[in-house]
């Protein structure tokens, strides 16, 4: 059984990717599938009723070798768990993203949303995302992989006590230095999209998110000061501290 699959949303020719096979190899036997184009931003989208192609292909090193399919990351995931690749597995891990995924971006991001289909299948998995849209040389993603690799060797041993239906979401600050890693909380993102159109076409553009960055404890502020940080993410989106004041709205039809 191999002790990790590993995906991402960028594509199968991403240099991430590359990256995080070679770190993950360092931990045990290693397979790979992932899109065969970028799929930024597809959030959890599984394809039904429609056809997923798939050819094997090899990471930007030209040796490993990987399955790319048609789908998005999550498709990845669970076309890997009906059988398109060796299952079950250890671990699964997405990433290395080129571009954080941290506060709202978690429900957009195919990274994150990879490894919520291998917690679905009842297997642990860790999304890892560096804060660098312009890392686009397998060199910029080494310090992320030595925290992948620091990382994940800890979750190999702890993966027993991982809830149910619960991953861990990573964000590495840019640079080649990384000061520590800090357990945290999602923080706040300010989106700052904007609608162009051109004719019949709309486009979604405008600058890069920020965010609340003074807030200590949360993804963006570990970030913005130099640590990894390490986010427990659960499927279970219920709003259980609303749930008092919502009864009291009396919504029932009885």
């Amino acid at each position: 059984m191999p002790a990790i699959l590993v995906t991402n949303d960028d594509g199968v020719n991403a240099p991430g990717i590359q990256a995080l096979a070679g770190a993950m190899a360092t931990l045990g036997d290693v397979s790979v599938i992932a899109p065969a184009t970028n799929q930024s931003a597809s959030g959890h989208k599984k394809t039904l009723f429609s056809d997923i192609t798939f050819h094997q292909a090899t990471l930007q090193d030209g040796v490993t070798p990987a399955t790319a399919i048609t789908g998005s990351p999550a498709d990845c995931i669970a076309l890997a768990a009906l059988g398109a690749a060796r299952w079950p597995v250890r671990a699964v891990v997405s990433g290395i993203n080129r571009g954080s995924n941290m506060g709202q971006d978690v429900t957009y991001s195919g990274t994150v949303t990879a490894a919520l289909e291998a917690a679905i299948n009842g297997v642990p998995a860790v999304a890892f995302s560096l804060d660098d849209h312009y890392a686009d040389d397998v060199a910029d993603y080494q310090a992320a992989a030595l925290v992948a690799v620091r990382v994940m060797r800890i979750v190999l041993e702890k993966a027993h006590t991982l809830p149910p239906f619960t991953i861990l979401n990573v964000n590495i600050p840019r640079g080649d230095t990384v000061k520590g890693i800090r357990l945290t909380r999602q923080g706040i993102r300010v989106y700052r999209d904007e609608l162009e159109q051109d004719g019949a076409v709309y486009r979604i553009v405008g600058e890069p998110p920020t965010g609340i960055l003074d807030e200590p404890g949360t993804d963006l502020w570990a970030v913005e000061n130099g640590y990894a940080s390490v986010t427990p993410l659960h499927l279970d989106l219920t709003a259980h501290h609303f749930m008092a004041d919502l009864a009291a709205w009396d919504l029932t039809l009885d």
